[in-house]
């Protein structure tokens, strides 16, 4: 039986120099590593037994690692990092826009990778704050920090990790301006000051669940300074 604090990722690569280095550094430093070399059964698997992380590459001989970030997003709350060697500014934002919490470009360095990993579940599963209020409400939506639940007229509305902790930012210190740096680091972690957007896609996506047509926003954009969190 595992220890109840191990950490557990899911490797979803085909190529077998990278699944070597990525599995020897991460089990001397205590992760649980399981890996998939096929895209083949992954979702099913993260349903049967979840990880707490999956890194996944995008080019798999035998799926569409893009449509594999969707159905893993689909029926799970887990970390997702993709770890691709597809660069461009393009493929980071659709991967982010199908739920991806993080992207990483191959080659890239372990202790990178770690402090992704690391970033990625303080999210997953973020220790709580005493000073935080339990409740906040914003006009028909009612965010419920201590079960991590967001209702919108009383209906449930399912939010990423990642989701819900841009939104607890946002939400706790409402009528005032984030700028985009701030954000990025308290949400993503020190380093990620300048991915500015990784916050147009988790606001896209915060907007598209929470806003009704024709409503005030909840979100207001600054233009070039951050964002504002504006209950009605």
């Amino acid at each position: 039986m595992r220890a109840a604090d191990t950490t557990r990722v899911l490797l979803v690569e085909d190529d077998p120099n990278i699944v070597d280095l990525v599995r020897s550094n991460l089990v001397v430093r205590g992760y649980e590593v399981r890996t998939d070399t096929t895209g083949a059964g992954v979702v099913d698997d993260v349903r049967r037994d979840p990880p707490d992380v999956v890194l996944l590459d995008l080019m798999l001989p035998d799926a569409d690692g893009f449509e594999l970030c969707r159905s893993l997003r689909e029926g799970s709350p887990v970390g997702i990092i993709v770890v691709s060697a597809r660069g461009r500014e393009g493929d980071k934002v659709r991967a982010l826009n199908l739920g991806a919490d993080d992207y990483l470009t191959k080659p890239f360095g372990i202790e990178e990778l770690l402090a992704r990993i690391t970033a990625t579940l303080r999210r997953v599963r973020p220790a709580p704050v005493a000073s935080d209020p339990k409740v906040l409400a914003a006009g028909d939506v009612v965010i419920d920090l201590d079960a991590r639940r967001v209702t919108k007229g009383n209906e449930r509305v399912h939010l990423t990790p990642t989701e819900l902790s841009l939104l607890r930012e946002l939400a706790l210190q409402p009528g005032v301006l984030l700028p985009h740096g701030e954000l990025l680091r308290r949400v993503w972690g020190v380093g990620y000051e300048t991915q500015t957007e990784y916050l147009r896609v988790y606001v896209r996506r915060l907007r598209a669940k929470l806003e009704s047509p024709g409503a005030p926003p909840l979100i207001v954009t600054e233009p070039r300074l951050g964002y504002r969190f504006e209950p009605p």
